[in-house]
Parts: C-alpha cells; structure tokens; sequence
C-alpha cells in the first residue's frame, strides 16, 4: 500500500483555534487534572504543530470553577466570574508544562495580568509567536466578567485570524435534541448559524455563537474523548458537526 511521506501529507488548515473545555481534562473524575488526558491531548497538539499549523488554545476553567454557576447566588457575580477566570490559568500551566514535558514551543498569556506566570495577551505578540511555530495558549478568557470561555474562543480566533474553531467538548456534535433525555435525538453532520440560534441548539452560548456568525468563522465540534480528532480536524476530515 502506498504511504505519504510526512512532508506530503497537508492539513486543510493553517491557523485554528483550538477551544478545549475545563471538563475533558479532568477525564472521568470530573474535576480537578487527569495527567492522561492532558498528555494525550497535548501530543496530539504536537501532531499538529509538526505538520505545520499555527495553533492557537482557549481552554475552560469548569473542572475547578464555573463562575456564576458555582457561586450559586450566593456570591456576586463579577468576582464569581473572574475565580473561573483564575481556573482557566490553572488549566493552561497545566497544558502548557505537558507541551514543554513533550518539545512543544508554548506561550501562555492571559488576558488580566499575572506576570508572575504568564504573559499578558497583546495581539501582535500572540501572532508573532504562532508565526514562529509557538502554541500560545489564551487563559481568563476575555478578561471581562459575563463572558464565557466559548465567546473567549471566538474573540481569540478573529483577532488572530484563525480560519476555523475547533470546538473540542465532552459531546460528539450537536444533536436535534439533548441525547441523553431523548432517544431519538439524532447527530448532525451540519448546521447552520441561523437554525442552529432558531433551533436553540446550545453549542455555544448567544453571545459567541453571534460573534462567530458576524465574524464568518466556521466551528467544528467534537468530543475529545479520543484527542486524535484534534488532528483529524486539522486534515480536513468529516468529524462531529460543522457549524457555520
């Protein structure tokens, strides 16, 4: 059988931005860090690097915090939400010593200051850095309580020109109804912006599901449970649900 070498082999896309949620990395505990998953992830990360695409991360904070969610109510909600804006940057230390672990080139910047750790978000350096083969990886989102990390994701791909958002989640496309209370909820190859806000469909909330319609960035969603999708994604195969 005929095989590509790797220098033949293409990926459809040359800068995407990667939204992995808080939840898949804690793997079947749920919460806290699976070391696991995020090694798996992340080499497939590395899989991509090494064909050359530009990859740019947002990652969520709900296996720590959900902001308002967790607060319950009983907390205010502008300091509920920047705590789920400090679990995202637990979230990205953590994907991005594993990237390291493996020779990955990685930068973390986040959008409040904390140069202890991380480099502040400025937009020319974030494309600098994925022009030089550096994952970058954006942590508290948009910096503004509100917003959540999906609408973080689709901030962080217009503004460094990414040609697709790679939406990797604990779910394997989005369904005609809630799967697990209808049987007969059925899995969608597709889906428009327009029937999917017409439908109610939450793949993302309002908010980012209209930025990304006004912005004309297409979404694929899938379930990260097998990290490789990340890469299938990449090359262009038909996985999950493409939504734009």
């Amino acid at each position: 059988m005929f095989e590509m070498k790797p220098s033949e082999i293409k990926p459809k896309y040359k800068r995407v931005l990667l939204k992995i949620s808080g939840e898949a990395l804690a793997g079947a505990k749920k919460t806290g860090l699976d070391f696991e998953v995020i090694r798996s992830v992340c080499e497939a990360i590395k899989k991509c690097v090494e064909l050359g695409v530009e990859m740019g991360i947002v990652v969520g904070g709900g296996n720590f915090w959900r902001g308002v969610k967790d607060g319950g109510g009983k907390m205010e909600r502008t300091r509920a939400d920047h705590m789920g804006m400090m679990a995202t940057v637990m979230n990205c230390l953590a994907l991005a010593d594993m990237l390291e672990q493996i020779d990955v080139p990685v930068r973390v910047q986040t959008a409040l200051e904390i140069k202890a750790v991380a480099e502040p978000y400025i937009r020319l350096k974030a494309d600098r850095h994925l022009q030089t083969g550096r994952v970058v990886i954006f942590g508290c989102g948009t910096g503004n309580p509100y917003f959540s990390t999906d609408t973080a994701a689709v901030l962080r791909a217009a503004e460094i020109g990414a040609e697709v958002i790679l939406l990797a989640k604990n779910i394997d496309g989005v369904y005609t109804a809630d799967p697990k209370v209808d049987p007969d909820a059925k899995k969608l190859d597709s889906i428009s912006y327009d029937d999917m806000l017409a439908q109610r469909l939450m793949v993302m909330d309002l908010t980012a599901t209209s930025l990304s319609m006004d912005n004309d960035i297409p979404v694929d969603l899938f379930a990260l449970s097998d990290p490789e999708n990340i890469v299938r994604a990449v090359m262009g195969e038909k996985i999950g649900t493409r939504v734009g």
